[in-house]
């Protein structure tokens, strides 16, 4: 708040003239005695006119101090006027502020929340696709290790076909002793014998053979299972074109895996993506509000911390307002206390005035033309020790006349 000294005089009124009403009032008289003998004028006239005089000085100097009394009151009444305004809206900025400090706590909590829920979603997101991207790298091993199987699966089927096709246009010995298997195990065991096919590949083709038969076991079909499992004797007795047509059926089961799983893994790669597209998403946007909420949260504190210093300044400069009321409500009621007893006490001296020269004037009636000399003054100064202007107007002036 800034502060406007009072005017050099305000509130500063002359000094009450009873106290030295006496002595003056002497004074007067013996000025206006003392060349009465060769001055016409009679100092009762003398008298009265310094009465007068001095009644004017008096008045005088009450109007003096009524006008500083005035410009002291507005100077007063504007400070007043301006600290209450500097107090209503250092009042209205603290309230203000406060709101700002209790909004921007309001806001650093929500988003200190918000900051923690999406840490933890971030978590989990990268927690999923982290193990998402485990499971896809198995599943893709295990693709690529079982594609390779049956892809040798069907290539070994296609070969002993083809073997055995060729070795049955010949009608060689070896396929003479085909007229004796039961079943396809015997059937490669002669393949072996007849180095048509090596023992790994037929070792291999038994192994797919039983696999697919667990699998047919499995899914209760019983006549897949009669097929491939265990025919009977008769269906391999005389007829050896019957080993073809199994291979070929082995064939083309093997075949149909190898589709079924290659439609497998293009289904899983697809989902994986999905999912991957999906959780890098949610990651995106999640790290992107995750970074506004620090910013946010940030932001927010500067702003807190701002309305806080700001509160601080507010608040000692309220106090300072309200103190600076105070002590101005408190000096001008006193000046303006002391200009009351000033005008009351210069009232008294002038009605005391007014009271002596209408008494003088009352009692002495033409006798103002007598000259009575040093006998007058005497009288006076023989009284000179009585205690008011009312006192001197209805005693010493009538007795001195």
């Amino acid at each position: 708040a800034t502060s406007h000294p009072p005017p050099t005089h305000a509130l500063s009124c002359a000094a009450p003239p009873t106290a030295a009403m006496k002595s003056v009032f002497f004074g007067l008289v013996s000025v206006a005695v003392a060349p009465a003998a060769a001055d016409k004028a009679t100092p009762i006239t003398k008298v009265l006119q310094l009465l007068s005089d001095f009644e004017g000085k008096v008045i005088k100097e009450g109007e003096e101090a009524q006008k500083i009394y005035a410009e002291a009151s507005e100077w007063c009444e504007d400070r007043a006027r301006q600290l209450t305004h500097e107090i209503k809206t250092g009042t209205s900025e603290s309230e203000s502020l406060k709101a700002t400090i209790a909004e921007e706590d309001a806001t650093a909590s929500s988003l200190t929340a918000k900051i923690e829920d999406l840490a933890a979603a971030i978590a989990t997101d990268e927690a999923d696709l982290k193990a998402a991207t485990h499971i896809r790298e198995h599943e893709r091993a295990d693709f690529v290790k079982e594609e390779a199987e049956l892809v040798e699966t069907v290539d070994m089927l296609n070969r002993a076909t083809s073997i055995l096709e060729r070795e049955m246009a010949k009608g060689g010995a070896s396929m003479l002793q085909m007229r004796n298997v039961n079943n396809l195990a015997d059937a490669l065991k002669v393949m072996v014998q007849a180095s048509a096919i090596s023992n790994a590949d037929a070792s291999k083709l038994s192994a797919f053979v039983q696999t697919t038969q667990r699998a047919k076991e499995d899914a209760s079909d019983a006549e897949e299972d009669a097929e491939l499992g265990a025919p009977a004797a008769a269906a391999y007795k005389s007829q050896s074109g019957d080993i073809v047509e199994v291979l070929q059926g082995l064939t083309d089961k093997a075949e149909e895996q190898l589709g079924d799983l290659r439609k497998k893994e293009t289904t899983d790669l697809h989902n994986f993506e999905m999912l991957k597209q999906s959780l890098e998403d949610e990651l995106k946007f999640a790290n992107k509000d995750l970074s506004e909420a620090k910013k946010g949260l940030s932001a927010s504190g500067e702003a807190k911390a701002t309305a806080q210093g700001d509160l601080e300044v507010t608040t000692k400069e309220l106090k300072s307002d309200v103190e600076a009321k105070s002590e101005l409500h408190q000096s001008c009621m006193t000046k303006a206390q002391d200009f009351e007893a000033e005008t009351k006490s210069r009232s008294e001296e002038l009605n005391a005035l007014a009271a002596a020269k209408k008494a003088i004037t009352e009692m002495t009636g033409g006798a103002a033309e007598i000259n009575y000399g040093s006998a007058f003054l005497q009288v006076v100064a023989g009284r000179s020790t009585l205690a008011s202007g009312v006192d001197l107007a209805n005693f010493e002036a009538v007795r001195m006349v």
